[in-house]
Formats: structure tokens, C-alpha cells, sequence
């Protein structure tokens, strides 16, 4: 009997991310200028049940051009346990109201497990290691299935977004990453909403600008920048999971 040791097949996975990130530079290039809606035609009609769209619940902009062009998309959540209970409402608002499959994804751990590990209140202390725990570790994992994933960046959010493709390449997790409203302004936004009478976070209406975890939220003052109530008082500025 003769054994035959294998090694893993990177060749074909190096072959395939390849493709994909030409495959996403090229519509990055020739959809620059296209529509929302058409970029997510592309991706629908390219990646069909390996396409998901995923949202924080601050506004269900992006799930609702994606449910016009692909009903039934998924809509993958992020709980992190720590979210203000309007963000849950909208989530739960967003599922009973849109042709869409609402994904909740949640963290190995509990927030009570974390504090037991870590110690309380470990986003004060280490607000990047919360973050890897409670958004990126769930996120990467609950990503496996797909090999394309839609978010709602824009590029006047903030300058560390200022470059963001409609269509390009996660590196870090080798999936095409389409971002179909990165031209838009708020301006845009605002009119999509009301046009359409989209569902958006209740807290918008409260002074929030930007809405993540309620203990690293904060509302903006006038003439702040829209993520300045995001960790407010600290040099972070992104999560990790657009990094």
C-alpha cells in the first residue's frame, strides 16, 4: 500500500484570488461611473448567492438598492452586544419591511465572557482589541461563504475613505469589496431616503451623525466632522473591519 502525501492546493487558491482581485480592479475602473443600482446589478448577476450586502443598521440605504435588483439578498448584521437598542429596532425594522435575508452575526464570546477574560469594560481600555473581538473576528468568519460583500462607505465620510473604489480588492480578505454608493453625498442620501421612504436609525434624528456601539458613540456638535462621535477624544478613527 502506498501513501501519497499532499500538500495544500495555494497554487489554485493564488490562481483564483488573482482572478478575483483583476476581476475586481477591471470593474472598479468601468463602473466608476455607473449607478448604484447597475454596480449592484454587476456584483448580483457575477456572484449571485456568493454576494451579501452588509450593514450596521444605521440606515437600510444600501439593502434597499440591493433588494430592487436582487431580491432576497443577504444582509449580514454585526451584533456586538453593545449596540443602542434603536440599532437593534432597525435591524429588526429592516427584516420585516425589505425583500431581504437578515444575517445576524454575533461574537464567540458574550459581552459577560468578555469582561471575564479581559476585564469590564475593555473598549474604554483597548477600543482596537474590542473592536478585533467584537467586529472583525465574527465578520471574517461569517464572510467565508461569500466571495463578494457590499458596503455603505462613501468617500466624503471621512479622508481615510476619500479613495474608496465602487468596485475593489479586500486583500485581508480575499473577497471583492463593492462599495455602491461611494460617490453619493449625504446630500444623495438624504434625497434617496426620501424618495423612497427608506428605513433609517432613529438616532439620526437625535444629533448622532454616525451610529456605532453605544459606549464608543457620542452625538457631533455643529460643524463637526460626521465620525467625530465615533471614539471621540481618541485617534482612532475606523473599526478595523474597512482597514
Amino acid at each position: 500500500m502506498t501513501t501519497v502525501r499532499t500538500e495544500p492546493d495555494t497554487r489554485r487558491e493564488n490562481d483564483r484570488d488573482a482572478e478575483l482581485e483583476a476581476l475586481a480592479e477591471q470593474a472598479g475602473r468601468d463602473l466608476e461611473e455607473a449607478s448604484a443600482q447597475e454596480i449592484l446589478r454587476w456584483a448580483a448577476d457575477t456572484f449571485g448567492g456568493r454576494f451579501c450586502v452588509t450593514s450596521s443598521m444605521e440606515d437600510a440605504v444600501v439593502a434597499h438598492l440591493a433588494s430592487r435588483v436582487f431580491p432576497g439578498v443577504d444582509v449580514v448584521f454585526l451584533d456586538t452586544g453593545y449596540h443602542f437598542p434603536e440599532t437593534i429596532g432597525t435591524r429588526d425594522a429592516v427584516e420585516a419591511v425589505l425583500d431581504v435575508n437578515v444575517i445576524t452575526l454575533t461574537p464567540r464570546r458574550t459581552v459577560a465572557e468578555q469582561d471575564a477574560e479581559h476585564g469590564p469594560k475593555l473598549h474604554d481600555r483597548d477600543p482596537d482589541l474590542c473592536c478585533a473581538l467584537r467586529k472583525v473576528q465574527p465578520l471574517e468568519e461569517g464572510l467565508t461563504r461569500y466571495s463578494a460583500w457590499a458596503t455603505g462607505l462613501r468617500r466624503d465620510e471621512s479622508p481615510t475613505r476619500a479613495n474608496t473604489p465602487v468596485v475593489g480588492w479586500d486583500k485581508k480578505r480575499r473577497k471583492v469589496k463593492v462599495s455602491p454608493i461611494a460617490r453619493w453625498t449625504q446630500d444623495d442620501v438624504d434625497a434617496y431616503v426620501a424618495e423612497h421612504g427608506v428605513l433609517t436609525n432613529p438616532l439620526l434624528m437625535d444629533g448622532y451623525a454616525s451610529v456605532g456601539c453605544e459606549p464608543c458613540t457620542r452625538r457631533v456638535r455643529e460643524g463637526e466632522d460626521a465620525r467625530a462621535g465615533r471614539w471621540a477624544g481618541r485617534s482612532k478613527t475606523e473599526c478595523g473591519l474597512h482597514g
